[in-house]
């Protein structure tokens, strides 16, 4: 018996105000994964103005399947072979304008090997960057009584450690450029919303770290970074077991982050405060 060739009506758009269910049903469909996307669409909706960028949207058969983020970084959601290559198209087509392509590791890599032909040759590509998840403070593990939330009047203790981080873990000053006023707005935004977290000693910040993105389901912590003249002391670990015990009570169920995969020191560090790989990230950086 010969079955009947069944063809797959799709198409891909750029989302309204109006898909706005529609989208978050796709993101809180894996919501760890696309906690840093969904964090945004919850507070902005698809207004392009307010979300600072596109959503496009891949549809099979009327049904909204796969989503892509296209603003500052480009990143695939919950997208397969064939929405990757309507995603690729589109992006091909209106040029690149991002400062990174970022998201789960395979789509984001077949994404790249469609556009780098075209947007190549990227800056740094991280092809592997697990991705690792806790639900619960380490018993082992002391969090350190000295980390504590960023108040608002700090700003101008903490930009310099934000940018040292930045600096080593990107490559290049996130100041450069407008002179680092979208930097510091972000940093400032994490600050007012009680998601940046320091140690601080004499007015020198000694650990820190952000939680980038928060949603109901997940959160996602960022910017970890201890100063140099104080690495090697296990601050990182009290510092995260601190931030954990925070993130856990105040945000989200779930808290994860990814990190290099060349960073060894980095993953046993977050492996001893409990933290676990189930999964990968990849990032094209220009």
């Amino acid at each position: 018996m010969v079955r009947p060739l069944v063809l797959t009506q799709t198409t891909t758009r750029v989302l309204e105000p109006s898909d706005l269910g529609a989208a978050l049903a796709v993101l809180e469909s894996e919501p760890v994964t696309n906690a840093f996307v969904a964090s945004r669409v919850q507070v902005a909706g698809l207004d392009p103005w307010r979300l600072g960028g596109e959503m496009w949207g891949w549809y099979a058969d009327g049904r909204l399947r796969s989503l892509c983020y296209s603003g500052a970084n480009l990143v695939p959601i919950c997208a397969g072979p064939e929405a990757v290559r309507a995603f690729a198209d589109r992006a091909r087509r209106a040029g690149r304008r991002c400062s990174s392509i970022v998201g789960p590791a395979d789509p984001t890599a077949q994404l790249w090997r469609l556009l780098e032909p075209s947007w190549g040759p990227a800056r740094d590509v991280r092809a592997n960057q697990p991705l690792m998840v806790t639900e619960q403070v380490p018993d082992d593990i002391e969090p350190d009584p000295h980390v504590r939330r960023i108040r608002k009047d700090e700003m101008e203790v903490i930009m310099p450690a934000c940018v040292a981080m930045f600096t080593e873990e990107v490559g290049i000053s996130p100041m450069a450029g407008d002179g680092g006023l979208l930097y510091q707005a972000r940093v400032a935004e994490l600050v007012s919303a009680g998601r940046s977290f320091a140690r601080i000693e004499d007015g020198r910040v000694v650990f820190k770290a952000e939680i980038g993105a928060a949603t109901t389901d997940a959160c996602q912590i960022q910017g970890v970074w201890v100063d140099p003249e104080f690495r090697g002391r296990g601050l990182s670990e009290t510092g995260m077991a601190a931030v954990l015990r925070y993130a856990l009570a105040d945000v989200a169920p779930v808290v994860s982050l990814y990190v290099n995969d060349y960073n060894t020191a980095a993953r046993a560090s977050y492996r001893r405060v409990g933290f676990r790989e189930v999964g990968a990230f990849m990032s094209v950086l220009f």
